[in-house]
């Protein structure tokens, strides 16, 4: 009935006339006027000390609402004027009754804007303009909350600046949409209990629902798409999470809000898991995590995209990670792998039995050294099984003679390690192996994420690149900036890669192939391990561990090569396969890792994507669909002005009958002239271009 906005400008204006010969009489009025007030229904001294701060985007067209008051910390996002994100509290539970964000009180706060320019050596581009305004408040308590916001999205984290050791008990994340919106969720696989989803692959197909209809008792890993009003896209993840578990996100009251969930902290853990390299938890403690001192707390990541497209470039995460650790980067390679297990070793036309042996490996390294390919990977089956024990080589194999082999043919070899394996042993593994000659390891089976086991992922990169070693993590978790912090973190999985069509028929790949890049690869690298040669329509697709096929066209794999990103990016078939498709082979394997510029073309979600990415003065196009057979136009004005021509593969027109069939073209494309290009599409089908500068 009486409106707090009304009460506050009856005050003011008692404060507004006032002049040097009526001070006391009007002072005098406005003691009487707040007795009156306090009469009222309803108000209250209390409303006045809620304290409200708020920071703008750089482009002025996003802010970030900050409320304190005597019980909590919310915050409140807005873009383009629509409210993405309803006032949604934020606190760090340490006690039972004290934390941070619980009861607060601010000692002050300050607004920062930050221009600056990252160099992103390995990364889908070699500079990254950050800009960004950030708002700081500081609390009793020796903590401090920062808002930072981008032209793309926000951000917030909490920073301890005390000096005593402290546990987490919880934490409270909440993203409150305030309607019942749309969302993709990548639900956890397995596990009827939260304690036994914790322990989780980080793989999935998307759901696509609303809020309302969120599955009940299953948490979602991050990234998580929520499409909110007029058509925006909204992707929440998070960003430098160091010695703290990862967040998984809930709705358990199927309401609009959704809420972070977090593994506690593990007590007991007890080898076993697959093939006795994983350490499931069997005991968990009170708390979540536990720290001291100084400590930065993970960023949550709110991105925000008036267009889908805009999620197909965006650099968030990066910029939020901490910068680099390593001073000298020169020695990492990225570049392509030849790799075993997806082919399951399963060559053939050659005079020796294939598998887990020297004379298969050799055949592997010879055919990557044709084509110029970095590296061969020996995946699970070179140490000696179920023994967690990487100094334990199979007689087949003789790791010296293959690694001075391929270093003859300037082949680089990566060892597989399952992750328990790896950890016990790490010091001495990485000495040995690295003194070999052995230039990195893929990690596997970690399948967890809380403080133990994200600790691991540092602890592993600060010792592989002690010893100029690369890693990939497979049964990883998504990345959050790690990949900035230690380069030599080349890739990670948490994908529903292309390893699911060997035993899995009920998979549809050709839709999360165009839904993944606008969710998943907004975090990061993805290893998707694609590259397929025999390809199968969605009729004819059938699983086949030792022979396997993927879903859509032949073209649809050269053009995940561009879609994708990914440093360390696998050819998956094997190379008698490769052998005998000579010409999508050599394009595929010139096709760089790493680029100096990215475009975003067009895209919807769950329907197609395009992108154009740049190395030296050469450009790649590509692009997929979905079941829908699609004709696209596609701007070219990132092209100076110029005679071009264009390789370009695209889907053969008996595409819809056979899924390999494609068409090789050279092209010309003068620009300004031709200002787009045209693309045609087969249901599941790609197109890929290499487009260069007349000689």
């Amino acid at each position: 009935m009486y409106p707090l906005l009304s009460r506050q400008i009856i005050l003011s204006m008692v404060e507004i006339f006032t002049d040097n010969t009526c001070i006391m009489f009007l002072i005098r009025m406005k003691q009487l006027l707040l007795f009156s007030l306090l009469l009222l229904p309803g108000f209250s001294l209390y409303a006045t000390d809620q304290k409200n701060y708020s920071v703008k985007s750089p482009d002025g067209n996003s802010e970030i609402t900050v409320s304190v008051d005597k019980q909590q910390v919310r915050y409140q996002f807005t873009s383009q004027g629509d409210i993405i994100i309803h006032p949604s509290a934020v606190a760090m539970q340490l006690t039972e009754k004290t934390g941070f964000g619980i009861n607060p009180k601010v000692r002050g706060s300050k607004t920062y804007n930050i221009r600056q320019t990252i160099e992103s050596p390995i990364y889908k581009k070699r500079q990254i303009e950050d800009y960004y305004n950030e708002l700081e408040l500081r609390f009793t308590g020796d903590y401090t909350l920062l808002f930072r916001i981008y032209d793309e999205g926000m951000a917030y984290r909490f920073v301890s600046t005390g000096k005593k050791d402290f546990t987490v008990v919880n934490e409270t994340a909440e993203f409150n949409f305030g309607s019942n919106c749309d969302a993709y969720v990548p639900y956890v696989k397995r596990g009827k209990t939260f304690e036994e989803q914790f322990f989780n692959s980080f793989e999935n197909a998307y759901t696509h629902a609303p809020l309302d209809r969120w599955e009940s008792g299953r948490l979602a890993f991050l990234p998580i798409l929520v499409e909110g009003i007029n058509g925006r896209k909204t992707a929440i993840t998070e960003a430098d999470l160091e010695h703290y578990p990862g967040m998984y996100l809930y709705n358990g009251d199927a309401s609009h809000t959704l809420k972070g969930v977090f593994a506690p902290y593990p007590k007991k853990t007890e080898q076993g898991g697959h093939n006795n390299l994983q350490m499931p938890v069997k005991e968990r403690e009170t708390f979540i995590a536990k720290g001291s001192g100084y400590r930065r707390f993970p960023w949550r990541v709110i991105t925000v995209a008036a267009k889908d497209r805009d999620l197909l470039n965006n650099d968030l995460v990066y910029k939020l990670a901490c910068p680099s650790r390593l001073e000298d980067v020169s020695w990492i390679k990225p570049g392509k792998v030849a790799w075993d297990w997806w082919n399951d070793w399963n060559i053939y036309g050659v005079d020796f039995k294939s598998g887990i042996n020297n004379a298969t490996y050799k055949y592997y390294i010879d055919f990557a050294s044709a084509y110029n390919i970095e590296y061969v990977i020996l995946d699970e089956g070179w140490a000696v099984n179920k023994k967690a024990d990487l100094m334990q080589v199979v007689p087949e194999i003789d790791l010296k003679e293959l690694i001075e082999y391929a270093a003859a043919k300037n082949v680089g070899l990566i060892l597989w390690a399952g992750y328990y394996a790896f950890e016990r042993d790490m010091e001495n593994v990485c000495r040995h192996y690295s003194g070999m000659g052995v230039k990195g390891f893929k990690v596997d089976f970690m399948d967890r994420d809380d403080q133990q086991m994200v600790d691991f992922y540092y602890r592993s990169a600060a010792t592989a690149a002690k010893y100029k070693l690369l890693l990939d993590f497979h049964g990883a978790y998504k990345p959050t900036g790690l990949q900035r912090t230690w380069p030599n973190v080349v890739n990670f999985e948490g994908v529903n890669g292309l390893e699911r069509l060997k035993g899995h028929k009920d998979v549809d790949q050709v839709t999360y192939d165009v839904t993944v890049p606008f969710i998943r690869q907004v975090a990061g690298p993805m290893d998707y391990t694609q590259g397929a040669m025999r390809n199968a329509l969605k009729n004819d697709f059938v699983p086949v561990y030792s022979n396997p096929m993927s879903q859509g066209t032949r073209c649809r794999q050269l053009a995940t090569y561009v879609i994708f990103e990914s440093p360390l990016n696998m050819l998956c078939d094997n190379p008698s396969n490769y052998l005998k498709e000579k010409e999508c082979t050599a394009f595929i394997a010139a096709i760089p890792t790493v680029w100096d510029e990215t475009v975003a073309l067009d895209g919807k979600i769950a329907q197609y994507a395009a992108i154009a990415r740049k190395k030296s003065d050469v450009w790649y196009v590509g692009a997929l669909t979905n079941r829908d057979e699609r004709e696209l136009e596609l701007d070219l004005s990132f092209l100076a002005p110029g005679d071009y021509m264009a390789e370009i593969f695209k889907d053969g027109v008996n595409a819809d009958r056979v899924a390999a069939d494609y068409k090789r073209e050279i092209i010309d494309i003068p620009i300004p002239s031709h200002q787009t290009l045209k693309v045609k599409m087969a249901s599941g089908g790609g197109f890929v271009a290499k487009i260069f500068k007349k000689p």
